[in-house]
């Protein structure tokens, strides 16, 4: 059985590290944004058996139970790895054999990617794995059985993957896609997805929306219309 799963944190302590250019209420509004295009990405796609939401964040839970996922209560947050692998173990212990975490800040998903993260599940134990853009976090995993190894996220989680997987003789994929490799993690991220061409969802308007031209001379962008008028890529 393969599965899906969701960590949420609580989005009103969201994205620290963009600080030094979105107040907290900016960037809690931005994460909002960037969940409900997650949910709707998710809700479209196929692949997934289940799928799982891990989160104490009230509104994630329900907005889970409204598209009819499974949620795994948490009553307090340490860290995401602790949350993934406390999950994880639930999950191949009701009869998960393929669980693929994904983060909600992934701006550019479309459903197809989901479809094709899950197109490439091995034989157990393997790992399939995407690395953020700069090649050292992790921005999608898939392990085989869910409980493989230890999850490492945040810095050099990437290497820290690679090497716990290798360790266990595991089958390793690591693929490089343009839509998954991004997220809005810090500044450089951010003016990386303002310059790439992509749908304009509801990341993109509140960007455009809410924050405007000012935040567009923090980071050294100049909005334009054109965001509305690029091709998929």
């Amino acid at each position: 059985m393969r599965a899906l799963l969701i960590p949420v944190k609580d989005l009103h302590h969201a994205k620290q590290r963009l600080a030094t250019i979105l107040t907290q209420e900016e960037r809690t509004g931005l994460a909002k944004a960037m969940f409900d295009d997650f949910c709707a990405v998710i809700h479209a796609s196929h692949g997934a058996d289940r799928i799982f939401l891990t989160s104490s964040y009230e509104p994630a839970i329900e907005k889970a139970q409204s598209l009819g996922w499974e949620v795994l209560r948490e009553e307090t947050q340490v860290s995401e790895s602790a949350s993934v692998d406390a999950a994880s173990l639930w999950c191949q212990n009701h009869g998960v054999t393929s669980l693929l975490r994904l983060p909600i800040d992934l701006p550019l998903l479309e459903s197809t990617d989901v479809e094709w993260l899950f197109g490439h599940a091995q034989a157990a134990p393997s790992m399939t794995i995407v690395p953020s853009r700069d090649g050292t976090g992790t921005n999608a995993l898939m392990r085989t059985p869910p409980t493989l190894f230890p999850s490492h996220f945040g810095q050099n989680s990437f290497p820290r993957h690679m090497e716990e997987a290798q360790q266990r003789n595991s089958h390793c994929t690591v693929l490089r896609h343009l839509r998954l490799e991004m997220d809005l993690d810090d500044e450089s991220d951010l003016r990386a997805y303002l310059t790439t061409p992509g749908l304009p969802n509801g990341t993109r308007k509140w960007l455009e929306n809410k924050v405007g031209k000012q935040l567009a001379g923090r980071v050294g962008y100049a909005f334009s219309d054109p965001f509305r008028s690029h091709p998929r890529v």
